[in-house]
């Protein structure tokens, strides 16, 4: 079903430790507009789906969705590798290391734990497509602002490479949206 290669769409190598980034773009991870509430959402809607296109598109990007937050937990991961307690409470994110250490755990950048509530699965192919189509919108702006706050060229090049995706993801699913618009007429 699946192959499996042992490496990211984008190479992801961080010098740099920094648990307080980290915290920030672990929301991409399982955040409400993160990277795996985007690949459940797109994997459960393509059982809806009327259109062979369309099925395959939700399928494509729903599994592309699946590498993304590999490559998430990757940035994550590599920011907090041997960082300890004390190296998290001086970014201000010893909360966190408390209750995950330096272990990949899914919620915003607020500390909420992801949610299935944050996705949406409609049975309306039409309905299902706008909604995926305001996801990726609103995942850009996310990795927008991570952008903003990030200054470490390790971590931006891997994240605007994902928010490129995100664009691209944008145009096939409005290409859908007017091949669906299309039928109805």
């Amino acid at each position: 079903m699946f192959i499996f290669e042992k490496r990211t769409q984008f190479p992801v190598k961080i010098n740099n430790k920094n648990p307080k980034l980290a915290s920030y773009i672990l929301s991409q991870y399982g955040g409400p507009d993160g990277e795996l509430g985007a690949s459940l959402r797109y994997l459960s809607q393509r059982f809806a789906q009327t259109d062979k296109r369309g099925i395959a598109l939700l399928t494509d990007i729903g599994t592309e969705e699946l590498g993304h937050l590999e490559m998430i937990g990757s940035i994550v991961t590599q920011l907090t590798k041997g960082e300890g307690a004390k190296s998290f409470d001086r970014y201000g994110v010893g909360d966190y290391y408390v209750d995950h250490a330096n272990g990949v755990y899914p919620a915003s950048a607020a500390g909420v734990p992801w949610s299935a509530a944050t996705i949406q699965s409609k049975a309306d192919p039409i309905a299902d497509i706008m909604e995926d189509m305001a996801a990726e919108q609103k995942a850009r702006a996310t990795y927008d602002n991570i952008l903003r706050m990030c200054d470490d060229p390790d971590v931006s090049n891997v994240i605007k490479f994902l928010r490129a995706r995100e664009v691209v993801h944008f145009q096939r699913f409005g290409e859908l949206l007017n091949i669906l618009q299309s039928k109805i007429k």
